[in-house]
Formats: C-alpha cells, sequence, structure tokens
C-alpha cells in the first residue's frame, strides 16, 4: 500500500479495521481526526466531543466483535468516528442535513448503533438491559457503555450503576473523563475523579497492581483474587475517600491515557476477559488534535463552520440585528433580578445554551448550575421557592421531559412558583427528534394552576418574564420560546405587565380567523399580507396563553367565524389546537376548524425552516390552509389589513 493512500479509506466496516496490524492503529487515528475535522469544518456538527474519543474509538471497534458485540454511547455527541468506521463515511457529508444521516446513534440507521441516544446518562441503563438479556439467552456478546464525566452527574447514571454492581452483569462501562460536558463539568463528583486523576501515590501504585492483574490469565485464582485485593486496599487508603465505583461492587482500572490507543486496545482486551462489572477511567482531552478546539472547548462543541487551517470561525450570513431568544431571557432575568432580590437563576449544565451564564457573571451566588440533572433542578428549584425565594428555572424543553414528574409532584401540587423558561420549544433543527420541543404545551397546560405561555417575539418574552415575577402571580408559570432569532430589533423595550390569559388581535378580518401561539405567529403575519393581495381577509389573535385561555376572544371568535384555523410549534395532539377544540365541544360550537402544528410523528433532522415547510405551518403551509379552508367564498374582495396595539387602542395601516 503507496503511503499517500489513506489506511482509512479502506475500512468499509469494523471488520476491515480488525484485519490492521495493531501497529496501524496510530495512523487510523490520525487519519479519522483529520477526516472528522475535514467534514465538521464545512458541515457544522458536535466538534470537541468526537474529536476527543478518536482513539477509543479505533481501539473499541478493533478489540471488539461489533456489531454482535455491543457499543452503546452516551448522548451521542462524540459519535462521529463511530459513524464513519462503520459504514457510513462515504454517506458523512449529509450529516445533520434534511434527509441525510442523523447527528446521533440510531438503532434504524445502522445495525452498528446499538441504542439510540441525543439525551444523557442512558448509557449505563441500556447497556446494563442488553447485558443481562444476553445472559438470559446464553449469548456470548460482550456489552460496552462510553459515558462523561458530565453525563455521570445525572441521577440515571447512578441508578444503573448501583442496578448493575447489585446484577454482577457482566458489564464494561468506560468513563471518558475530559472535566467538561458542553461546559465544565460542576459538582463534588468533578472534584472526586480529580482526586483520582492527579493523586500521585495512587498512580505509581496502579501501574505494579495493574501488571499482576494484567496477568490474570498466567496466575491462579487465589493469587488473583490476592492481588484484586491488593488493589482495592491500596485504592481505599491512598485516597481521602474510598473508591466510589468500587463501592458499588464494580471493578475499577484506571485512570489511563484515552488517547493511547495502542494501550488502550491492549487493556481492552485483557478487560474482555474479567467477568461482572468493570469501570475504565479514561483521561482524555476534548478536541483533542485542534488547537483551537482544545482551547475552546465550549464553543468548538459545536462550532458552525471554521477554517480547518485557523481555526476561526465563519460567521453565517444573518440579520446581525436581530438577538437570539435565548440572549433575551439571558439578558432579561438580569434585569429582573436587579429589581427583585429573591430572584435566582437555575440551569442543568446549559448555562452557555440557555444564556444563564450572563447572569453567572454579574450574579455568581445567585445563579446555580447543577449539573446533568433536570429532576434535580426542578425540585431543587421547588425548595427554593418553599424558602422565599423565586427561581427561574431555564431548562430546554426537551430535557424537561426528564423531570415531568417533579413539575407536577413537587411543583404543581404544593402550589409552588417556580418559573420555568423552556428553551428550544418548537422544532430546533439538525439535532433531530431527540431535542425537538414536542410536547411541552400539551403536557404543561394540562397541570392544574400551571399557567403556559408562549412569546410571539423578544418583547412578548420580556414581558412574560416580567410579569411571572410579580408578586400578584401565583403558582408555577411555563413560558417556552425557540432555538433562533426574533424578528424585532428594538427588543430592549421597557417592562409591562401582560393580563394573564389575555390575548391580543394582530390583524382585523372577515373571511376566517387564525388564532396563533408563540413565534409562529410571525408566519402567519408574512401569509396574511400575502392574502390580503388575494382579497383574503384574515382575523388573526396571538393568544399568548395555552392555559387560561382568553375564552372572551374565543367566544367572539367562536359566534363570528364559520372557519378557524390554530397554530402552533408543538404536537398538534392535545396542543393549543386541541385545547381550542375542547372549548368549542364544551360550549356547543362546531366551527370547520384545522390544527397547523407539528404532526403525529417523530420528525427529524433538517434546518428549522425545512422541517416547518414539512410540516405545513410556516407562511406557505399556513397560506395554503387558509385558501383551501375559504374556497371561492371571499370573492374578489380586496382589503387592506391593519394591526392594533392592544395596549395603545390605536390602528396602524401596513
Amino acid at each position: 500500500m503507496s503511503d499517500t493512500k489513506r489506511l482509512l479509506d479502506n475500512i468499509k466496516t469494523p471488520d476491515d479495521l480488525r484485519k490492521l496490524d495493531q501497529l496501524d492503529l496510530v495512523r487510523v487515528s490520525n487519519e479519522l481526526r483529520q477526516h472528522i475535522i475535514d467534514e465538521v469544518s464545512n458541515n457544522p456538527g458536535h466538534l470537541g466531543a468526537s474529536l476527543g474519543v478518536v482513539e477509543m474509538t479505533v481501539a473499541l471497534h478493533y478489540v471488539f466483535n461489533t456489531p454482535y458485540d455491543k457499543i452503546v454511547w452516551d448522548v451521542g455527541h462524540q459519535a462521529y468516528g463511530h459513524k464513519i468506521l462503520t459504514g457510513r463515511k462515504e454517506r458523512f457529508h449529509t450529516n445533520r442535513k434534511y434527509k441525510g444521516i442523523s447527528g446521533f446513534p440510531r438503532m434504524a440507521e445502522s445495525e452498528y448503533d446499538a441504542f439510540g441516544v441525543g439525551h444523557s446518562s442512558t448509557s449505563i441503563s441500556a447497556a446494563l438491559g442488553m447485558a443481562v438479556a444476553a445472559y438470559r439467552k446464553g449469548e456470548k456478546r460482550k456489552v460496552v457503555a462510553v459515558i462523561g464525566d458530565g453525563a455521570l452527574t445525572a441521577g440515571m447514571a447512578f441508578e444503573g450503576l448501583n442496578n448493575a454492581g447489585h446484577e454482577k452483569a457482566d458489564l464494561l462501562v468506560i468513563l471518558n473523563d475530559n472535566n467538561i460536558s458542553i461546559d465544565a463539568s460542576v459538582g463534588a463528583l468533578k472534584e472526586y475523579l480529580l482526586d483520582i486523576t492527579t493523586s500521585q501515590t495512587y498512580n505509581r501504585f496502579k501501574d505494579r497492581i495493574w501488571r499482576m492483574l494484567g496477568k490474570h490469565k498466567k496466575i491462579g485464582r487465589k493469587a488473583q483474587s490476592l492481588a484484586s485485593q491488593i488493589e482495592g486496599s491500596i485504592k481505599g487508603s491512598v485516597l481521602e475517600q474510598s473508591n466510589l465505583f468500587e463501592a458499588l461492587k464494580f471493578r475499577y482500572f484506571g485512570p489511563i491515557d484515552g488517547h493511547d490507543v495502542l494501550h488502550l486496545a491492549k487493556v481492552l482486551q485483557d478487560l474482555k476477559s474479567i467477568p461482572g462489572p468493570k469501570l475504565l477511567h479514561c483521561i482524555t482531552v476534548k478536541g483533542k488534535g485542534f488547537p483551537k478546539a482544545e482551547e475552546n472547548q465550549t464553543v468548538f462543541h459545536a462550532p458552525g463552520k471554521f477554517d480547518k487551517c485557523t481555526g476561526e470561525l465563519i460567521k453565517p450570513e444573518s440579520c446581525q440585528k436581530h438577538i437570539l431568544y435565548q440572549e433575551v431571557f439571558g439578558n432579561t432575568i438580569v434585569e429582573l433580578a436587579r429589581q427583585n432580590e429573591k430572584i435566582v437563576g437555575i440551569t442543568p449544565a446549559m448555562p452557555t445554551g440557555c444564556s444563564l451564564n450572563i447572569m453567572m457573571r454579574e450574579m455568581p451566588d445567585r445563579a446555580f448550575d447543577v449539573g446533568i440533572a433536570e429532576q434535580h433542578a426542578v425540585t431543587f428549584s421547588a425548595g427554593l421557592a418553599a424558602n422565599g425565594l423565586l427561581p427561574f428555572c431555564n431548562i430546554y424543553s426537551s430535557f424537561m421531559q426528564r423531570a415531568y414528574d417533579q413539575v407536577v409532584h413537587d411543583v404543581a401540587i404544593q402550589g409552588l412558583k417556580v418559573i420555568f423558561c423552556l428553551d428550544r420549544g418548537g422544532l430546533v433543527g439538525t439535532d433531530g427528534a431527540t431535542h425537538h420541543g414536542f410536547f411541552d404545551i400539551a403536557f404543561m397546560r394540562n397541570i392544574p394552576g400551571m399557567i403556559t405561555a408562549a412569546p410571539m417575539d423578544e418583547v412578548e418574552l420580556r414581558n412574560m418574564m416580567y410579569t411571572a415575577q410579580l408578586e400578584k402571580i401565583k403558582g408555577p408559570i411555563s413560558i417556552r420560546y425557540p432555538r433562533g432569532t426574533g424578528v424585532i430589533c428594538d427588543w430592549q423595550q421597557p417592562f409591562n405587565e401582560i393580563e394573564v390569559g389575555k390575548a391580543r388581535l394582530i390583524s382585523e378580518g372577515e373571511d376566517i380567523a387564525v388564532l396563533s401561539i408563540g413565534h409562529p405567529g410571525n408566519f402567519v403575519v408574512e401569509a396574511t399580507g400575502r392574502l390580503a393581495e388575494k382579497g383574503i381577509s384574515v382575523m388573526h389573535y396571538d393568544m399568548r396563553f395555552a392555559n387560561p385561555l382568553d375564552e372572551a376572544v374565543l367566544h367572539e371568535v367562536m359566534k363570528r367565524f364559520s372557519k378557524v384555523i390554530t397554530v402552533e410549534d408543538g404536537v398538534i395532539k392535545g396542543g393549543f389546537g386541541s385545547a381550542v377544540l375542547e372549548f368549542a365541544a364544551d360550549h356547543g360550537y362546531k366551527p370547520d376548524l384545522r390544527r397547523l402544528g407539528i404532526p403525529d410523528y417523530f420528525v427529524e433532522h433538517g434546518t428549522q425552516q425545512e422541517l416547518w415547510h414539512e410540516c405545513g405551518y410556516d407562511a406557505e403551509g399556513i397560506q395554503k390552509a387558509i385558501e383551501e379552508l375559504c374556497g371561492k367564498e371571499h370573492g374578489a374582495r380586496s382589503r387592506g389589513q391593519g394591526a392594533r396595539s392592544e395596549e395603545q387602542g390605536t390602528w396602524v395601516k401596513t
């Protein structure tokens, strides 16, 4: 083989990888890392995490007989190398693109994707289930879970460890310890892992004990048991506290260099022969091999397009005057906190993603990153509220699904005032089905006493946050807003209270009524502008609240219009449109009503614009629905459209 020919080009499946000499793994790792950089620089995705596990990925597929042996990746941010080695190299340029391959492992995409992931901390539980199933079926397959130190902070990871130790399952957990998830890891576990990593005394003895255990095939069972006891004794005496993983009945090995692919392959080969639950602690660097990614690990978690030679970010062409909704939240909570000393902010490991980092810089004692622990974040917020503080708990909509019981049990039943700010509501784009915020309107509006709101623009978001913190508002509040930018340049306006459950009229009309909630109201405005030219007159209300509904407006609409359309960036079944249908049924109205929103299937990945169009509630889809519902009844009338400011009572011609 010529030196100019890449080894990676001949690897179509892990079987091809396993045919190579072990010394070739260094070269394969270098080629794989460069291939990831080349691809992701042009087609944005999760860079840093995948670069950090290149050697681990190569060693795992070299040692284990995948797909018969199972590798379960936690979260999936780090699985790009895995995808490239498992038959998807030629299609990798479609990664995260509409109708292309997913940015995360998916069972339906490849037999090598042992388990679908997108949210963190599921790998140990899933892998344990696979290991127990293999034992029950008499199979000899090996099962490996790869989990990061950030993901290990979630309660579910500890539940899996606890159960695995009890079951004594033949399971290998690889702890990918790089001291960061998206932002820096937090919590006591981080400090504990740091103690293990930096203990010079422990590491000096560890290598000697490792050499003894590595020869377990050559020594008797009693000698092996003695070596294991010695190892455990050293681990317990050298560290200030006993080894956590050993206490959970895992055999602990490490820490080892996660970028030494040859040593990793040897260690993994040895561990294959050791039965029972085992944990291998690997120290890695997120963004390894790309200097800019190593230097700025948070930015290069998912950096967008960048120059693969210099690392300079390539900013997309967009209106720089429009701010991200998350930044509206981040700046607004600081403004409110300056006025109200009871306000505190909480996020489960997403301070940069939700922009709570703005508050952390100015008020570090009033903003809390609780780690990847959504359930804890909600109940922690409930505890703060129970003792007189006013928590703004910011959680991505899709992650809130993990804490629904806490919202009901710990917050709502007790009537505690926790303000949930749900970022990434609706279709989020290229992260796909695991990250879309499909369900929050549906599941929040059904909780007794839960005010459920969604702003149409940045000013509305600010005013909803301002209103929520007023003393007159009691009980829990949910405010959801989308990923991406808003529509108003001059968004930082003085605060105004919004009457809870009060809609606002956007445009007057005679032919049909459109009731929208949240950001898609802007699509309605675009559609109604086009329809005015065709003589179709649309009354448009921004309903603002899914609970409580503005019943006065609904009575008016149901009496005046036989044709009604609802629009939302959420699941149709049980969502805002369903709430309107329930109102109509309860009051004897029988409108010809069409609901636009997310259909009854899991929408995959693509740009937000592509997915809005697929689901039929972009401006084009709304216009089409209105035209179909109106038919020819509107005649040839042509009306000027009007917009009214409900608060000021003025009309503005457009």
